[in-house]
């Protein structure tokens, strides 16, 4: 989907059409929504200059997404609001509403659905269909089907998407990039060479920022350049697992299927402070924080019906680095204070000495649930370290002062 978030909030505010809008920094609600139709009589009446405007903003907020009339002032999605404000202080800022984005995310996949029913969900805006079965799929090289998809998604909710339509699902996530937005993009075998390999190989879907940091130390920029290179090379390198996908994604070559039907790995909420926070000073208020995390999981978990046992902990402190820490249980559980209270165990193995700006809380190894909502949860027992995670060496006031 193109923008996808703001795309929707377009929808509720047509008079910011073609101007730079970026979304974040708070959370849509009711009453928010209930005054403005009080005061202008409707929403898509509310003048320009009663938007509230990222120039103003102060906090510590990232940008969930932007339009592409603010991307062209190099805005995009989680970059911090402050830094964007620098670049784009005119652009529109609206709050977070993610009720709103689900609902909009359920129609477009039911239109897909009706269309082509292999389709693989790929998260709240983006999906793989797999047409090669569907009446008329083949027609121009699959262009004709993925023009109708668009149009069928433009009837019933006015949004817009990018289609890439390729062989394989490696070569459709990079095509569906190339005309965004609202384009159709085919990419064949033979193409291979004119389309894919001039792109860097940060364009591949599995290449993160270290390893194109090391691609690029050994001379590779290009996805042409890393075709060329030997598979035991890049083996050497890269080992022997990620070596030979990398050698393989340069050639174009995916055999993943669409998969229909997954199930979720972890389930996961962090938060960015508005201020960076201390272990001791600021106990009470990250204990609150830390307590209401936990919970949303929790609710997560039982909404969606699964149970876990690896609770983990992610904080990232006020230079920037990351730490995580996992505690496996012998027992399955979606109760917030059982998630509590291992998360707390996984809290004495961190450092809590420095200013934290950020904390999150994460249940994984999950299971579906069986029976209804009424069934009981395992009982708590002993709680083992997760494998390749060690326990402190030491315990100091700031490592035991739990929040």
């Amino acid at each position: 989907m193109d923008a996808f978030f703001a795309s929707v909030e377009l929808l509720r505010y047509p008079q910011l059409e073609g101007l730079p809008v970026v979304i974040g920094g708070g959370r849509h609600t009711p009453e928010q929504e209930a005054e403005l139709v009080a005061r202008w009589g409707a929403l898509d009446q509310v003048p320009l200059d009663a938007f509230e405007r990222l120039g103003r903003y102060v906090g510590r907020g990232v940008i969930t997404t932007a339009t592409y009339a603010a991307r062209q002032f190099g805005v995009g999605s989680a970059m911090g609001m402050m830094k964007a404000a620098r670049r784009c202080p005119q652009a529109v800022l609206l709050p977070i509403d993610f009720q709103r984005y689900r609902t909009y995310s359920r129609q477009f996949k039911e239109v897909i659905l009706s269309i082509a029913p292999l389709m693989e969900d790929r998260g709240v805006d983006e999906v793989y269909i797999d047409f090669t079965q569907v009446a008329g799929g083949q027609e121009e090289g699959g262009r004709a089907l993925a023009a109708r998809i668009q149009q069928a998604i433009h009837a019933a909710t006015g949004l817009s998407c990018s289609v890439g339509v390729a062989p394989n699902k490696l070569l459709a996530k990079m095509a569906s990039e190339f005309h965004k937005p609202k384009g159709i993009s085919i990419v064949q075998p033979q193409d291979l060479e004119r389309l894919i390999w001039p792109l860097p190989c940060r364009k591949i879907n599995g290449v993160g920022p270290k390893a194109d940091a090391k691609l690029q130390a050994l001379g590779i920029t290009t996805i042409g350049e890393l075709a060329a290179c030997s598979l035991p090379g890049l083996v050497q390198h890269f080992g022997r697992s990620y070596g030979a996908w990398l050698h393989a994604a340069a050639q174009g070559q995916d055999d993943r299927p669409v998969v229909t039907e997954s199930e979720p790995v972890s389930m996961s909420r962090e938060t960015t402070f508005e201020r960076d926070l201390h272990a001791v000073k600021d106990r009470a208020e990250l204990g609150a924080i830390f307590t209401r995390l936990c919970e949303r999981v929790a609710e997560d978990l039982q909404r969606k019906g699964y149970v876990g046992r690896t609770i983990g902990i992610k904080l990232r402190y006020a230079d920037f680095r990351s730490v995580t820490r996992d505690i496996s249980l012998d027992y399955f559980t979606q109760d917030a204070a059982a998630i509590r209270h291992a998360a707390g165990q996984c809290l004495k193995r961190v450092e809590l000495k420095q200013h934290i700006r950020l904390l999150g809380v994460r249940v994984g190894s999950l299971a579906a649930r069986a029976g209804g909502a009424g069934d009981a949860v395992c009982e708590p027992k002993p709680l083992q370290p997760a494998t390749g995670v060690h326990r402190a060496h030491r315990t100091d006031p700031f490592t035991a002062s739990l929040f």
